[in-house]
Formats: structure tokens, sequence, C-alpha cells
């Protein structure tokens, strides 16, 4: 697999997100939030899925200098963005419950030599003294909190270890945090926002409206021509 080469924050965006992502042109207000990270300000984005929330912190990590530390909730999407990045020739990991030792520990090492650009995390491993011990010999760019309504008590996908991402963030020195999700209430939002005490983070929130879609409703045909409806709807 080719490696990702280390550019320097003043190439120009766009040349560096066709080159390490094959993208033109950035889509609503990534280029903004990209800018804000970059700048060292703490970030706020809410951006419907299929948005580009990902990319926000994915080029700002080629580009920097260091790893950005990545919280994320679930396994599956760990390795999935992982292998998104592989296949684009940029250097990830990640850190969970599911990897042999032998393998845990190669990833950490990429850390520590600075040749892993993105390492994606669970908030369960942030609390224990031996990862953050670890994180405190690397050089962190940023965090990137995804999934940040995870953190929210009024949220629907709570998880209480996210609420203790403050104190993780205090103990590994002062680096921008970026929190991204797709799903904030203002109730949500105000307090992902203290919880992290990001208070004078940049907010970006984009429109919910997909213009591509729309509802429409049909009244529905009795007995066994409801079944003919649907087919004719289908095939149409």
């Amino acid at each position: 697999m080719k490696e990702a080469s280390v550019i320097t924050p003043e190439l120009e965006l766009i040349p560096a997100l066709k080159r390490y992502f094959g993208y033109d042109t950035f889509r609503g207000k990534q280029k903004e939030v990209i800018e804000s990270l970059m700048a060292g300000d703490n970030t706020f984005v809410i951006m419907p899925t299929g948005a580009g929330k990902s990319l926000c912190y994915q080029l700002p990590a080629v580009i920097l200098e260091g790893t950005a530390l990545v919280i994320s909730p679930l396994i599956a999407l760990m390795k999935n963005q992982v292998d998104q990045m592989r296949a684009l020739g940029i250097e990830a990991g990640f850190l969970n419950s599911s990897m042999n030792r032998g393998d845990y520990e190669a990833v950490k090492q990429k850390v520590l030599n600075q040749t892993l650009k993105l390492l994606y995390v669970a908030p369960e491993s942030l609390v224990k003294e031996e990862f953050i011990d670890f994180l405190n010999q690397s050089n962190i760019s940023f965090v990137a909190v995804d999934e940040a309504h995870c953190i929210s008590e009024w949220g629907h996908d709570f998880r209480p270890e996210y609420r203790r991402i403050r104190e993780i963030l205090v103990r590994i020195g002062n680096v921008p945090v970026v929190a991204l999700t797709a799903t904030a209430t203002p109730k949500v939002r105000l307090d992902i926002i203290n919880n992290l005490q990001i208070e004078d983070a940049a907010v970006y929130i984009t429109s919910f409206n997909r213009e591509n879609l729309y509802y429409e409703i049909q009244p529905k045909l009795g007995g066994s021509h409801a079944t003919t409806q649907i087919i004719k709807y289908i095939k149409r």
C-alpha cells in the first residue's frame, strides 16, 4: 500500500482535496469547517448523514503533522472508515478490544513513529491509564468526536463514557476539538458543547432539506389490488 506523504498546512485545500480524495470541490460548509479546525479552533458540526462530515476531519488529519485521534462509538464504523482511508493510500488504524495484542501494539508504534494520520478509538479506551500514557507520548494533531450526540444525556444514543472525554482531553494537552453529529436538537447541542467545554467553538450547521427528495401519499387500493398497486409502483 502506498503511504500518504505529509503536506504543509500552507498548501491550498483544493489541490489537497483532489490529491488525496479525488474531489474537485468541497460540499456545503466543508471548507469552512476544515479551515476552522486547521486554524486550531474548537469546532462544532451538524450535518445530515451523507453530507460529508468525515471529510471535515480526514483532510486536516492528512495535512497537519501528527495523528488525529477520532473517537467513534462502533467497531464496525471504525473498520469501515479505516478501510476507506487505506484504499486512498492514507495511513489509518484503529485500537479496540477486537484486536490481538500484536496488532494492537503495531498500531501504537505507528502512532509513536508519526506514520499514522488517523487513529480511531472507542470512548471506553480513553479512560484507561495505559492509553492516556500512550497518548501523552504521541503527537496528537486534534481530537475528532464523531457521533457527538452520544455525549448528551438528552440524546437517543447516550453513552456514559462519552461524558468523560473532556477529562481525558485535559490530561493529554491543549489540542483542538471538532465535534460532529447528524442529529442534535438545540438542547442536545448545548449539552455537547458544555460537556466538552468548547463554548468558544465555531458552529457550522448545514440544512437538512434534501431538494432531491420529496414525499408523496397515494390512497391504498383494497384487497388483492394493493399488491398489484405496489408492483406497478416498483416497476415504474
